[in-house]
């Protein structure tokens, strides 16, 4: 495929700069069976998400890293940075993964679904893997920011957790635009027509399968607690859609993809990233090394 090189022409900030911040979380901690303000619904959704993440994240890299080659040099080392963010990323939620493990849980159904997935997606060329990243870039983006800007979300839950999940975010916020500009030097030489509607369609599928999905998982998990049958499903769906209701907050943001014009930084969020290193003091050190998690201020 001849890839037409990205000429800087998007809204990403000129002055972002993509910190890959080596943290460690509840290592040799007992994270509680249900962490979030003992809450098995939204723990549910927490653990469902999280399964999903190591090899997720790995399919993320994979598929960016397919076109850097046609990147200019600033785009090169966006994803450099952003390869190092999910690298971090994947090894923490291996090691939350295994304490929600040892609490009790099997997350070996929801890995499945994962697997299947991206069999289904490897089958198709690597444009498509690159579609599919760019639209949960886009889910994790904006479920970042509203963990950020509502701290209603995590309120009640283990600090190291808690902790952990608003890391997660401040990086998903630095590097949002990272696979979207890499889209848009792939597909520069596209009608405008052309893309909007195979991203459109692409999104779509993405959500589908995305929402049902985590819903599954966290009714798989909610399961394994003892709850089951028609009564649990609502209550889960009201936690989801209702409240606290997290994908009923990324709504309005989740339709703005489908703008002509869109892109992931027409927002500028980065005072929330302000917000947090604010609260949170954080150490960088070489990854071999141990860091314990910090508590905010």
């Amino acid at each position: 495929m001849n890839v037409a090189t990205l000429k800087r022409t998007t809204p990403t900030p000129a002055d972002l700069t993509i910190t890959p911040r080596d943290l460690r979380f509840g290592r040799d901690e007992q994270t509680a069976r249900w962490w979030l303000n003992g809450d098995p619904y939204q723990t549910a959704i927490y653990n469902a998400l999280s399964a999903t993440f190591p090899k997720g994240e790995a399919n993320f890299i994979e598929s960016v890293r397919a076109f850097r080659d046609h990147a200019d040099e600033r785009l090169a080392g966006e994803i450099r940075a952003f390869t190092t963010q999910e690298v971090i990323h994947s090894r923490e939620h291996l090691a939350f993964n295994k304490r929600a493990t040892d609490a009790g849980y099997d997350l070996s159904p929801l890995e499945q679904t994962v697997d299947e997935s991206l069999e289904q997606l490897h089958e198709k060329p690597p444009i498509a893997w690159l579609m599919s990243t760019m639209c949960l870039e886009h889910f994790t983006a904006i479920i970042a920011h509203e963990l950020l800007a509502n701290p209603r979300h995590l309120a009640g839950a283990d600090q190291a957790t808690a902790d952990m999940w608003r890391w997660h975010a401040v990086e998903e916020v630095e590097h949002k635009g990272v696979a979207y500009d890499t889209w848009l030097a792939v597909t520069k030489g596209w009608p405008r027509f052309k893309r909007w509607k195979l991203k459109s369609m692409m999104m779509l599928l993405v959500t589908k399968n995305f929402v049902e999905h985590r819903t599954a998982g966290a009714m798989e998990l909610l399961r394994q607690d003892g709850l089951t049958g028609r009564k649990v499903k609502l209550k889960l769906l009201w936690a989801l859609w209702g409240k606290p209701g997290i994908f009923r907050k990324v709504g309005a943001a989740w339709l703005k993809f489908f703008l002509p014009g869109f892109h992931p930084w027409n927002e500028d969020d980065r005072e929330l990233i302000k917000g947090w290193e604010q609260t949170y003091p954080y150490l960088q050190v070489p990854p071999k090394k141990r860091v314990r998690s910090a508590t905010p201020a």
